[in-house]
């Protein structure tokens, strides 16, 4: 099955039996009930799309509210692929509403996603960006409470502005003898934002023996890009990373993000298509590890000590795209002195969904407090997750509740255990 445009996926469109086993387990269901706001109503109309239906506003409006978190394919029995066809149909939309778009709002999205494509581009905005943090306008904005005083719009973004301050990712020494080697995936946002948690996972690997092997010519994974209707550019970035990590000549491509990971492992399905990359990437879609998966599997019994009361959130693309549920709760389990305490629906999208949070902020908002809500409910003082932007989400919604809980990734809370 590839992800391409609706006629190409009409196959997995004429599995959905209709069945009604996916409305409780989508997430804009359970907040609306509307069936047009299900997995299957949505299905309904994309076969509508492909019928020859017109594609209205309403049509388009109702498959941009969805999430594409993949809940859905869990619980479905007739095994409908409904990511690939969320993305289908997006890229249907893309290409249809591209010539109408405004040439301002064109231009912006094109240059988002150029720039996320483009890992020099992105230092740069990086680094004028992060100057907001560096220079203190940011702690001083919030400490005085001027950050009310701005347009709804622009507080919004405020609230999930990228933490552009942390350190930057620093690669540790290979150790000797390594049990084997890996390349880890920088990815574009993780790569200016969240380095230091590249950091923590390329320090426990090392620690396992394991060494981290540089890519340098790997680029963003294009799952923004296959989410937005933009295929062909999700296509060029998934044949540049197939390069860059075979050129690297790992064992395994090991990723620290939950929707890279996802994006990744379908470089086959993405290019099944391409005679001249259909193998290449089937075959590099096999070396692709969370480093959740891959931890559990090389990790001693006991990983260090540290005391902490922490709840675990299920990334969307971790336990539904991928299967992966079960390693990082185990892995968690291996450090002594931590509590994990389980949040009610920890598996239920917290409304980040790569760019969703700020395209359709009113859902994102109403998912985000049902998240919240389960994390205060368990008393915790950390709330552990895998996906930068889950964890960037979950910030802002505990920040505007008044907590200052410590949102971590997994492999963050190993390496203050270990060390």
């Amino acid at each position: 099955m590839t992800i391409a445009p609706l006629h190409e996926v009409e196959p997995g469109l004429r599995q959905c039996i209709h069945c009604g086993m996916c409305l409780e387990a989508c997430p804009t269901y359970q907040i609306t009930r509307l069936e047009t706001e299900s997995p299957r109503g949505r299905i309904h109309l994309m076969l509508n799309m492909l019928e020859g239906g017109p594609t209205s506003d309403t049509t388009r409006l109702h498959l941009d509210r969805c999430l594409a978190c993949r809940a859905c394919e869990v619980v479905c029995p007739s095994g409908v692929p409904y990511g690939h066809l969320i993305e289908a149909a997006r890229t249907v939309i893309a290409t249809e509403t591209r010539p109408r778009r405004g040439w301002l709002s064109g231009r912006l999205r094109r240059l988002a996603l150029g720039v996320l494509a483009d890992p020099p581009s992105l230092a740069r905005a990086a680094l004028i960006l992060g100057l907001y943090q560096r220079l203190g306008v940011r702690s001083l904005l919030h400490a005085t409470g001027a950050t009310r005083l701005l347009p709804r719009g622009l507080r919004r973004l405020e609230a999930l502005y990228p933490p552009f301050g942390r350190p930057r990712y620093r690669a540790p020494s290979p150790p000797p003898a390594p049990r084997a080697r890996v390349a880890l995936l920088l990815g574009c946002v993780m790569r200016v934002a969240y380095g230091d948690v590249h950091t923590a996972a390329a320090r426990i690997l090392a620690r396992q023996g394991i060494a981290v092997i540089d890519a340098p010519a790997q680029t963003c994974c294009g799952a923004l890009h296959a989410h937005a209707g933009e295929r062909e550019d999700a296509r060029a970035l998934a044949r540049r990373n197939i390069a860059a990590f075979d050129e690297a000549d790992v064992d395994w491509v090991v990723v620290d993000a939950a929707g890279c990971g996802a994006q990744l492992k379908g470089y086959g399905a993405l290019l099944a298509d391409d005679d001249a990359w259909r193998e290449r990437a089937v075959a590099f879609a096999a070396k692709v590890r969370d480093v959740n998966e891959y931890l559990a599997e090389i990790a001693g019994e006991r990983l260090g000590r540290l005391d902490l009361r922490a709840t675990y959130q299920d990334p969307c693309h971790l336990a539904h795209a991928q299967g992966i549920r079960k390693q990082p709760r185990d892995l968690l389990s291996r450090v002594h002195g931590l509590e994990l305490l389980e949040m009610a629906d920890a598996d239920v999208c917290c409304g980040s969904a790569g760019s969703y949070n700020i395209t359709q902020p009113e859902y994102a908002d109403r998912l985000l407090a049902r998240k919240v809500d389960a994390i205060l409910a368990t008393g915790a003082n950390a709330v552990i997750s895998a996906n930068p932007g889950c964890m960037l989400q979950i910030e802002a919604g505990l920040r505007a509740r008044g907590s200052r809980i410590e949102v971590l990734h997994v492999v963050e809370v190993l390496d203050r255990a270990i060390s």
